[in-house]
């Protein structure tokens, strides 16, 4: 059996170059010390109230997210792969959201079948033949990659509705700061506290041509009993912005303005996280409180810019990911630079058989599903589980994918016992703007807690690591 990679020990029990300098420092430090640095730590997440919501129960449960202070480094080689691989993957999309929405020459030409368009709930017909200000669709990406080996990165989901988490990426990083200031003295770690800026900088230069001098932008949230409700106040107070709520918002004089204490003022780019089907209730859904009636009129006479524009989660179902390879090669005429994590289709006849024997050693995904919710990982799931999740993938095919169980990578976590390794997954956050695009260097790095698991989501119990990028 091949041994398990770990980003710090490698294969052979010999520590990695990326970790040299912090393996010095770790070994000459006090065990008693670190333990009480975690706790400092954990303290601090909760007094500046890093938190996140878990549905499920009969009231949203608040709960802290899981910090562990051993980082995850990157060394600067293995980055600059990552990133050509990344901007590759991003800009292909984006190719990609806007040719289904107009002439749909990858279907012309065969390579994706109508029907993972024509019928697929994330495809809005709104949006057909709407260009967003600027081109941009996906003005905010999360790509989340696993590791399986020293050179061996795949991309496990492309986010591109609304990509969550780059609050902790730069809380995480403003915490191991204050913790361990020496060890930033001496490791020369890539910053991400820029990011705040680079978002608010790429966010207006895709504003509209009815802007006028410096773009009005706002963070528009669902209100504070939303899951990543922290991070929308902490942007928004990051870029010096609004945070504002669907009932700030209305249309004057064919534009879309905020209350104020002057007045209602016109706001150029609007960085939604609310979903699609909240948007605008005269468009998509009646009942909906949380967004702005007419805003989608605004929107298609090109006089505000939403991010991320409606529609665009087609790019991130499951099954869509499942052509990335073919949908790279086709926008950029090039061999996808990252890989796909292999994938069967449960439409397909002869997948779904595969699948169907062979559960208990795969993972299944509902496509649209997310949050680690709705999904089976049959090498850990009990018999009767397997038994149940067999008759819904029998009765919805369509509604799955599955990959083989890969055996991802570890990085050590602090425990009262000392390091312990822990599988982990990482979304390094992208910007899209006329400009280009703007990778930070690092992401969020979140880590399954529980040994053996393979389920990093927070909501399912994992936790997050700074994630170091070392200059060259």
């Amino acid at each position: 059996m091949t041994k398990m990679f770990d980003e710090m020990w490698g294969t052979e029990e010999r520590l990695r170059s990326p970790y040299a300098q912090f393996g010095q420092w770790f070994e000459g430090e006090d065990p008693a010390r670190l333990r009480a640095k975690q706790r400092e730590a954990e303290e601090v997440f909760r007094l500046t109230g890093i938190t996140f919501n878990v549905y499920g129960q009969a009231a949203a449960e608040e709960r802290l997210i899981p910090f562990d202070i051993v980082p995850r480094i990157i060394s600067g080689s293995e980055w600059k792969k990552l990133t050509r691989g990344i901007e590759q993957r991003v800009r292909a999309i984006n190719a990609f959201l806007h040719d289904i929405y107009h002439r749909q020459e990858i279907v012309r030409a065969g390579r994706l079948p109508v029907e993972m368009i024509k019928n697929n709930v994330a495809y809005l017909p709104e949006m057909i033949g709407v260009t967003p200000p600027g081109g941009v669709y996906t003005h905010i990406v999360g790509i989340d990659l696993v590791r399986t080996g020293d050179d061996e990165f795949y991309v496990l989901e492309d986010n591109a509705r609304t990509p969550s988490g780059v609050s902790y990426m730069l809380e995480n990083r403003e915490t191991m700061l204050k913790m361990f200031p020496e060890l930033f003295a001496k490791t020369r770690v890539r910053p991400v506290s820029q990011y705040p800026r680079s978002l608010l900088r790429s966010l207006s230069a895709c504003a509209p041509d009815s802007a006028e001098g410096t773009p009005t932008v706002a963070v528009l949230t669902p209100g504070s009993y939303n899951s990543a409700y922290f991070e929308h106040a902490f942007l928004a107070d990051q870029m010096g912005v609004e945070l504002v709520e669907g009932s700030d918002l209305r249309v004057v004089d064919g534009r879309v303005a905020m209350r104020t204490t002057q007045g209602y003022k016109p706001i150029d780019v609007i960085y939604r996280r609310i979903d699609d089907d909240f948007i605008d209730p005269l468009t998509f859904n009646p009942e909906s409180a949380l967004g702005v009636p007419g805003i989608m009129d605004v929107y298609r006479a090109g006089r505000i810019a939403i991010a991320n524009a409606p529609g665009t989660g087609i790019a991130d179902d499951k099954a869509i990911y499942s052509y990335m390879p073919e949908i790279v090669e086709f926008y950029t005429g090039e061999k996808a630079i990252l890989q796909n994590v292999p994938t069967w289709r449960c439409n397909d006849p002869d997948s779904l058989k595969y699948v169907l024997d062979n559960l208990a050693e795969l993972v299944v995904k509902e496509v649209h599903g997310s949050g680690g919710y709705g999904m089976l990982i049959g090498p850990t799931a009990s018999k009767k589980e397997i038994a149940e999740f067999r008759k819904k993938l029998e009765a919805k095919p369509g509604n799955y994918i599955a990959q083989p169980t890969l055996s991802l990578s570890t990085v050590p976590i602090m425990t009262k016992a000392g390091l312990a390794p822990r599988h982990v997954d990482l979304r390094p956050f992208v910007l899209v703007s006329p400009n280009g695009v703007d990778i930070t260097p690092g992401g969020l790095t979140r880590v399954a807690l529980k040994k053996g698991s393979l389920v990093v989501n927070s909501s399912q119990g994992g936790g997050t690591k700074d994630t170091w990028v070392l200059e060259d």
